[in-house]
């Protein structure tokens, strides 16, 4: 098996001429050293460059940073301060992005089930667009409205019924799913009737997101088609595409960049003489390839005429991808970017489950050792986002390089963390 291919680590990665890797002048053995394993390693610069990238595919104001991807005070101050304004789906994620210093008017509130509290809350701290997903919510709006007396502009999500391929999963946008309301039923136009009807809010525009990881420019374009002539029958003045741009995880993976995104995305609204204000929300396409994950290798267990098992110190609590969605990954060894990758093994995690797997069919070089850093790259969005404390094992810490140095952005958690709750 080939080396890991250098496509898919940062963009500041390089090898030294022992064959090491760094990343933006860190070598990655010894943050791992200093800091500890599991560790997630982000490129900071990576992360503005696509911020940057994804405002001159859109144009200013036009993009929205979709923070489930990764949020933390710091990943908040750097959208923010790269132009983007951030699409927050709960309550705590915006806490987060307001605790960052994200002023409300940057903010977009999603969800499918918003409690009372989270839209009081979006109500009341004057939120660039709060997201209407239900004629639930609409009526929570309403009984809102007889006590703040506010008006917030809202979108109405819907769902154009369009099959992307990707994971079951992660699509959104076909006529089954849990969000948005259904143009195939008329739904949406329904939806849009009662909401520009409403006291309670001020109808300014339509969402959409088709899925998550789509690779197919395709998909994009055929999402425009169908929503087209419907912003423009209703004389809306905002469309709101979403995200869902994939990024290549494995070897023999390519995506479309940022810039093609937009550029398709920008000639397809053309042809339809679009006129509404067009948004997206790139998420992982802006933090994936931006991250690295280190662990350290505990344990090798060769079951002759079966398989090889390398078990590391972190598992499906920093990366449950795989277990959720059979996701792939690549892996390496940072003491040696540029070594074959002979060995065949399965890359577990330290979990009391037999699904506890970070890649199911691992390419590794020959000479791998207990206590040697293994690393696995591209795994920046839904990583730490996602990551829990089952078996009672703390989440790890976050680094942000860049020229040179090194900067903690989420401590380690320690044992004390696990009882902060518990009364």
């Amino acid at each position: 098996m080939i080396p890991v291919p250098l496509s898919l680590l940062p963009d500041n990665a390089s090898v030294s001429a022992d064959g090491r890797l760094a990343i933006a002048g860190c070598d990655l053995v010894d943050l791992a050293a200093t800091h500890g394993t599991p560790l997630f390693v982000y490129d900071e610069d990576h992360l503005r460059a696509r911020c940057r990238e994804a405002v001159a595919a859109f144009g200013a104001g036009n993009v929205v940073y979709a923070s489930k991807a990764f949020l933390c005070l710091a990943m908040a101050r750097l959208a923010h301060e790269e132009g983007l304004l951030l699409d927050v789906a709960s309550e705590g994620e915006l806490h987060v992005a307001s605790a960052a210093g994200v002023p409300a008017e940057r903010l977009v509130l999603h969800g499918n089930n918003k409690s009372m509290a989270e839209l009081r809350r979006g109500r009341r701290e004057g939120l660039h667009h709060i997201v209407i997903d239900s004629f639930d919510e609409l009526e929570r709006h309403e009984r809102l409205h007889a006590e703040d007396g506010l008006r917030p502009p809202v979108l109405v999500r819907v769902t154009p019924g369009i099959e992307a391929h990707t994971h079951e999963y992660v699509r959104t946008g076909h006529n089954d799913s849990k969000f948005g309301f259904g143009m195939a039923s008329g739904a949406a136009n329904e939806a849009v009737r009662r909401v520009g009807a409403s006291p309670a809010v001020e109808l300014v525009g339509v969402h959409a997101h088709i899925a998550s990881q789509v690779f197919a420019i395709e998909s994009f374009e055929a999402e425009v088609d169908v929503l087209a002539p419907f912003v423009q029958r209703h004389g809306l003045p905002e469309l709101v595409l979403g995200g869902g741009l994939g990024v290549a995880y494995v070897a023999g993976e390519t995506a479309p960049s940022l810039t093609e995104w937009g550029k398709a995305i920008r000639e397809a609204c053309a042809q339809h003489a679009i006129t509404a204000r067009v948004s997206v929300e790139p998420g992982r396409s802006i933090v994936a390839a931006a991250g690295v994950t280190l662990y350290e290798v505990g344990t090798i267990k060769d079951l002759p005429g079966i398989r090889t098992y390398v078990s590391v110190d972190g598992g499906m609590s920093d990366n449950p991808r795989p277990v959720l969605y059979g996701s792939g990954y690549e892996a390496f060894l940072p003491r040696a970017v540029r070594a074959e990758r002979e060995r065949a093994a399965r890359i577990v995690g330290k979990h009391c489950e037999s699904g506890d797997v970070l890649l199911f069919e691992a390419a590794l070089p020959a000479d791998l050792a207990v206590g040697d850093i293994l690393a696995t790259p591209v795994t920046g969005a839904y990583g730490y986002a996602m990551a829990s404390n089952y078996n009672k094992v703390p989440r790890p810490a976050v680094v942000f390089v860049r020229d040179g140095a090194a900067r903690v952005v989420v401590r380690r958690e320690t044992l004390d963390d696990l009882l902060r709750c518990d009364v």
